[in-house]
Order: structure tokens, then sequence, then C-alpha cells
């Protein structure tokens, strides 16, 4: 009796030994009984597309893309959705039987019902979501919060031309103000999401004046090293509903995981510990 391949996934970086995606998908392997593999590979730009190319013949099914392939890794891709194209970046390739790549993003996904499980009483209809940054990780947020329809983001970054580009691609929902002023369009927000790597272990402080913080206003971090941030704990002491961005790296792989495994996991307090381990 002659069994079946035994499916192949991974995450694809440099560096990556960092990365917690290979204790999360273990988990749910493990969790759910399935007979499959989840890699770490650490692939410099220069191999980028000859590693990819030869991953399928090896039995992968699909791998994560993380820093800083994301938006090279399109180029690769056959196919591409229409949410990766409008974010730039692709943070899931998927294999098909037929020979062909396929690029996703699920990142906006991962943030939504990161913060919808944090913060189930968040409307997106309340008010203006100010959005620290304007990166990769900023352009997925905004167009997650585009699709939930929220009708105002205030954006700022300490590049402003940066942010500008994001609003001539997004659209006039999207306001940019100086960074110098992002302390004082706080008060008047519904959501604060700080989208940088600022207050990550080993990053400069996110030296924002947070004084203007009201109580009730969701505040989300995407750092999630350390869990609770300097951003989240001075939230917290203003009376903010806070959420932690871990969640995020938890639920943007629930999507990838089924596509490659054919079982739609789920995130719980398990989960979080095994990828916090």
């Amino acid at each position: 009796m002659t069994e079946t391949r035994i499916p192949l996934a991974g995450v694809i970086g440099s560096p990556i030994a960092h990365s917690r995606s290979p204790q999360l998908h273990r988990h749910w392997l493990g969790t759910y009984g399935i007979r499959g593999f989840y890699i770490p590979m650490d692939v410099t730009r220069d191999n980028l597309e000859r590693v990819v190319r030869s991953l399928p013949l090896m039995g992968f099914v699909g791998v994560n893309v993380t820093v800083p392939h994301k938006e090279d890794a399109m180029d690769i891709a056959d196919k591409i959705t229409d949410r990766a194209t409008l974010i730039g970046a692709t943070n899931t390739l998927v294999f098909r039987e037929d020979g062909t790549i396929h690029a996703d993003n699920t990142d906006g996904y991962g943030f939504l019902e990161n913060l919808r499980n944090g913060a189930p009483t968040w409307d997106p209809q309340a008010g203006p979501a100010v959005v620290l940054g304007a990166g990769g990780a900023a352009r997925a947020v905004i167009a997650a919060l585009s699709d939930a329809g929220v009708r105002e983001i205030i954006l700022t970054n300490r590049t402003r031309a940066r942010a500008e580009r994001l609003r001539d691609d997004f659209g006039q929902r999207v306001r940019v103000v100086d960074w110098v002023q992002a302390g004082n369009v706080l008060e008047d927000a519904a959501l604060v999401v700080n989208t940088t790597s600022l207050g990550m272990s080993g990053q400069p402080d996110l030296r924002v004046p947070l004084d203007g913080l009201q109580k009730g206003t969701v505040v989300t971090d995407l750092v999630y090293s350390p869990l609770r941030t300097r951003l989240l704990t001075v939230a917290e002491q203003a009376g903010c509903i806070t959420v932690d961005g871990l969640g995020m790296l938890l639920h943007q792989a629930v999507p990838a995981f089924e596509r490659w495994f054919g079982h739609r996991p789920t995130v719980d307090e398990a989960t979080r510990e095994a990828a916090l381990r």
C-alpha cells in the first residue's frame, strides 16, 4: 500500500531564527493529528526565486514569506489575490497541483480578527483610526480598516512622503499628519494602531506623546515582543481597551494552515501558549 505524500510547509525570511510561526504551526499539526511538517528557512534575496520554485518538487504545499521577501515574492507568483495586490506584498504562498504559485496576504485578516477578539465592543464607525507608521504592515492595516468600514484613517509616519504615498494609494479616507503632531490626534481617536517596530525589544521606544489617549479608546500594538509594550501599558493606565500584537500573528496563520493542510485551526489559549514557548 502506497502512502500519500507528507505535506510540508514553512516560513522563508532572513533572518528567521526568531520566528514564532514554526511553534504555532507545529502545535496545530500535533493538535489535529496531521502528518505534516513546518520548517523555518533562512533564504537570501539572491536565492529566493530558485528556492521557492524548487520547494514543490520536495513536497511543499506552501510557505509563509516574511522580511525581507514580502514584496519580491510577488514577482515569483503566477496568481495574486486582489488584497495582496492592494497591499503590495504577500505573506502566504500556496503551491497548486497544476504547478502554479498563488500569492495572498492574510495580515489584514489577522489584524481584524485579533482586534475583534480582543476588543469585541469596537465599532468601525465609532470614530477615526490613528495609524502610526507607513510600512508594509500599515498598508495591510489600512486595507483591513477600509474594508471594515472605518470612515477616517489618520496616518502619521516619521517620513511624511511615505505616508503620502499610502494616502495616494488608498484614497481620501486617509488623512496624513506630521509625525511631530501624532500626539495631538489621539484625543478624538476611536482606535490607535502602532504598526512600527518602535517599542520592540532591541528597538528605540515609541516617543509619541500619549497623554491625549481617552478612556474607552481601543489601542493595539503590532509589536508582540514584549507583549506589553510601553504604548499598551500607558494606554491601560489611561483606561483604554488594549489588544496585544500576538493575536495578529496567530490569526493571520489560520487561512494559510487551512489551505496547506486541509483543516481550519482554532486560535485559543493553548495556541497562544505554544507561540510564546
